[in-house]
């Protein structure tokens, strides 16, 4: 597989503070800690184990002693990027080292011609609507990834081409609506006791004259000035069915989340405090709200972001990261974030790509 450099991934070490410690930037390591730091990554995340003096020994371009090399490891330990497991093992990454191998040491392969035809033809929107496509091109991103996938979709703010009111019973009815570009969204809404099914009609009839070609934000609040002053000739049911409809988008949240494959991220797990830890992380994504703020942070850059660890208190003391990356429309507005997250053993060489290039193909194809 073909690799190329990158440079500082956004995110990594300047958005979150990360503890009064301070740890060495790669340009204060010389050749040998920068090649010896790099194995111990590499080899932990192909292992998840100790890597040792003598297994370094034989992947190093410039051959050292064992004795040689413990004393590299041990300076890397002092700067944190390193620790021991146990006394007579040898090191791991810190999630100090994690970041600064990602910031300056990291090779990133390129995604094969498949995986490119993949990944595009599951964001393909033909036929079903932007959240079906979402939600299968992050199904795919966590099937490829070996990780949790996960996307943030702004609420949508696009033109309406279709909406009407389908009865469901006494005291329920259905708001189906479509926009120009094809997204359908359908909410519930309680409506009067004994509402003759004339009254939805009429209320769809309104709200079609009112709302086609403009977004929903943009009639909403005159649609309900008009209401609250009489200035519409309707009848108090049809009123109230309107007023119900419109409440349902003015308390919506500011984004959809969406996450497939959360039970991969215990496919690693050995130990019960390792398993409590990702129960956490299981219960803040089932709560949402911290982890769409954490991705709405990933709209502000202009590519791939990682959070490693304790870079954001959604992920202290879970031993997991995040890689997201933005996707835009045409016009380069961003219209929402997706990413995966897993162990932060993550093969990061693997999964940034994946990740940049999926939000690229959405932005592509929704936008």
């Amino acid at each position: 597989m073909a690799i190329h450099r990158i440079g500082p991934v956004r995110g990594v070490l300047t958005d979150f503070p990360v503890g009064p410690r301070q740890t060495a930037s790669v340009a204060e390591l010389n050749e040998r800690a920068r090649e010896v730091l790099r194995h111990v990554v590499e080899g932990y995340v192909e292992t998840g184990e100790p890597v040792g003096s003598r297994a370094l020994t034989r992947k190093l371009t410039e051959t050292l002693s064992p004795a040689t090399i413990r004393n590299i490891m041990a300076d890397l330990q002092d700067l944190g990027l390193l620790y021991a497991p146990h006394t007579s093992a040898g090191r791991l990454p810190t999630e100090a080292g994690l970041r600064l191998f990602v910031n300056g040491l990291l090779e990133v392969g390129n995604l094969s011609e498949d995986e490119r035809e993949s990944i595009e033809a599951r964001c393909r929107t033909v036929g079903r609507s932007v959240t079906e496509a979402l939600e299968q091109a992050t199904t795919l991103l966590s099937g490829l990834s070996r990780c949790a996938g996960v996307v943030m979709a702004p609420k949508t703010e696009q033109p309406l081409k279709h909406i009407e009111f389908v009865n469901l019973g006494p005291g329920r009815a259905l708001v189906v609506t479509v926009t120009q570009s094809g997204h359908v969204e359908n909410r519930v809404i309680d409506t009067p006791i004994g509402l003759p099914p004339s009254a939805l009609v009429e209320a769809g009839n309104y709200l079609s004259a009112r709302l086609i070609g403009r977004t929903i934000e943009e009639a909403r609040r005159q649609i309900l000035e008009d209401l609250k002053l009489k200035r519409a000739e309707l009848d108090e049911l049809t009123a109230k069915v309107i007023e119900s409809g419109m409440a349902t988008w003015a308390g919506e949240p500011g984004s959809a989340l969406i996450v497939r494959g959360q039970a991969r991220l215990l496919e690693d797990i050995t130990a019960i405090e390792d398993l409590e830890r990702v129960r956490t992380l299981f219960d803040a994504l089932e709560r949402g709200e911290s982890f769409v703020r954490l991705l709405e942070l990933a709209n502000v850059a202009s590519g791939v972001q990682i959070f490693i660890g304790a870079d954001n208190p959604l992920f202290a003391n879970t031993g997991c990261s995040m890689v997201v990356a933005p996707f835009r429309d045409s016009q380069e507005r961003i219209l929402g974030a997706i990413g995966v997250i897993g162990p932060t053993r993550l093969n990061y060489a693997r999964i940034i790509p994946l990740v940049d290039y999926t939000a690229r193909t959405i932005g592509r194809v929704v936008g």
